[in-house]
């Protein structure tokens, strides 16, 4: 299979991850927007790096991959904190998370 196949669904998973971060409100939903997005990109660079048949573009994967599982323990937090102070789950309406 050739790596425009790969490409293309890279770009569809990107653009479908994009979509949902600019329609949902939910926070839970925008952080599984945000993760399609990244594996989007890992798709990408694993893609490329196959192509050129290097092993760094593995390891970058691997790296990004760590990030964001980081970046859903981080936001997952916020989100339960929100909850257990009765703030609205909605992105629009936390503003009460200010300093």
């Amino acid at each position: 299979m050739s790596i425009e196949w790969y490409l293309v669904l890279a770009a569809l998973l990107f653009a479908i991850g994009a979509g949902g971060i600019l329609v949902r409100r939910n926070p839970v939903v925008i952080l599984l927007c945000l993760e399609l997005m990244l594996s989007a990109g890992a798709l990408a660079i694993l893609s490329f790096s196959r192509m050129l048949g290097d092993g760094d573009g593995q390891v970058f994967v691997l790296i990004v991959l760590v990030v964001a599982a980081c970046e859903v323990v981080v936001g997952l937090g916020l989100v339960v904190a929100m909850f257990r102070r009765r703030i609205p789950l909605d992105v629009d309406e936390t503003t009460e998370l200010r300093g």
